[in-house]
């Protein structure tokens, strides 16, 4: 069973590290779309009201949200790499910098998944805003990118969901931990009694 126990916090390691990796890759893509299509639409870069397509504007208004997201998810990458440090993976017992470090790990996953999610919903209904016909007039036009998607918007459920699968199984893993852990205690304590 410990054997068992053991490989599970390795790969629920592994899966945290893979989770945060896969936020920080959809930080980097979240605005390809928005660049692609809209980036063109903005006639002077000094007054973000000078567009060719009502409420184009989304692509500088998510630019702060963005790098915010991008900075959060290199936090997540180090607060992960935490467990790894404190052998959080590999220990038989657990001690108090495991139990920090998993207490850090689930409090930043759980908080930045709800702030990013949130964000990027209103996000998404600003961008369902945007005059896509206008968008196409001008694609068309120019000779751009165009796309009225919100693949980029929809894929954060997925991206933030497995973060947060992921985080379950930490927790998981903790409570099985504490459990073998007590069990252990008390196999050692019958050991002593039968010996005295």
């Amino acid at each position: 069973m410990y054997k068992k126990q053991l490989t599970f916090q390795r790969i629920i390691c592994m899966v945290m590290l893979c989770a945060v990796a896969i936020v920080f890759v959809y930080s980097l893509g979240l605005m390809t779309d928005l660049y692609d299509s809209l980036y063109s639409t903005m006639m002077d870069p000094d007054d973000y009201t000078q567009t060719t397509v009502t409420g184009s504007i989304i692509y500088y208004d998510m630019q702060q949200f963005n790098s915010d997201l991008t900075k959060a998810s290199i936090g997540l990458i180090l607060v992960t790499l935490v467990l790894f440090l404190t052998n959080t993976h590999t220990r038989r017992k657990y001690y108090i910098g495991n139990f920090i470090s998993v207490g850090l790990s689930t409090v930043c996953n759980v908080a930045i998944s709800v702030w990013a999610l949130s964000e990027i919903s209103s996000y998404r209904a600003q961008y369902k805003q945007i005059d896509f016909e206008q968008l196409k007039a001008h694609s068309e036009l120019w000779k751009t990118y165009y796309t009225d998607s919100t693949f980029w918007f929809d894929a954060s459920y997925v991206v933030f969901g497995i973060l947060l699968a992921g985080t379950v199984l930490l927790i998981a893993n903790l409570i099985l931990k504490l459990i073998m852990m007590k069990e252990e205690k008390r196999l050692i304590g019958s050991r002593k009694e039968v010996g005295a």
